[in-house]
């Protein structure tokens, strides 16, 4: 077991089992030491497990949260395919991308992204710390609250 597997077990994080993408892309794409996850809504074993909107008394934001964590934990996934099992490989997380399904005017997209932010920064620690956008969208995947990709380094060799 690696240094971030074990990390992993310590934080109670459990990845999801394999699912087949809703459309026709690759998981993930890899450019020298750049792997570029494709976005991952907050869906576990083929199931979307909330729906949006988030805002104005349908979903709240504190569940959006919980399912942007979902978001990551899918994104683990297909980054640890891109590492060939091996998670240790990561150098940094880059960059995510966040998109919350919400009603118009929703100010707390930044607020429901960091639940995957803190995913990426407890496992990494300091190599977890990313660049990241956080925005607000009129609709997902089926009907997802939340979505999430990401841009990740690997080490040298």
């Amino acid at each position: 077991m690696g240094r971030i597997d074990a990390r992993m077990a310590e934080l109670g994080l459990e990845l999801p089992p394999p699912w087949t993408p809703r459309g026709r892309f690759a998981p993930f794409r890899r450019d020298g030491r750049l792997v570029f996850l494709s976005g991952q809504i907050c869906e576990w074993g083929g199931e979307v497990t909330l729906r949006g909107p988030v805002g104005e008394g349908r979903v709240a934001p504190e569940e959006a949260r919980r399912a942007a964590r979902i978001c990551a934990l899918n994104l683990l996934y297909c980054l640890r395919l891109a590492c060939d099992g091996d998670l240790d490989r990561v150098g940094a997380v880059l960059r995510l991308g966040g998109f919350v399904n919400c009603v118009p005017g929703f100010p707390l997209s930044p607020f429901v992204v960091d639940g995957a932010t803190d995913v990426f920064i407890d496992l990494f620690g300091e190599a977890g710390v990313h660049a990241r956008t956080a925005v607000g969208v009129a609709g997902l995947p089926g009907d997802a609250a939340v979505e999430v990709d990401a841009i990740v380094s690997l080490k040298e060799g």
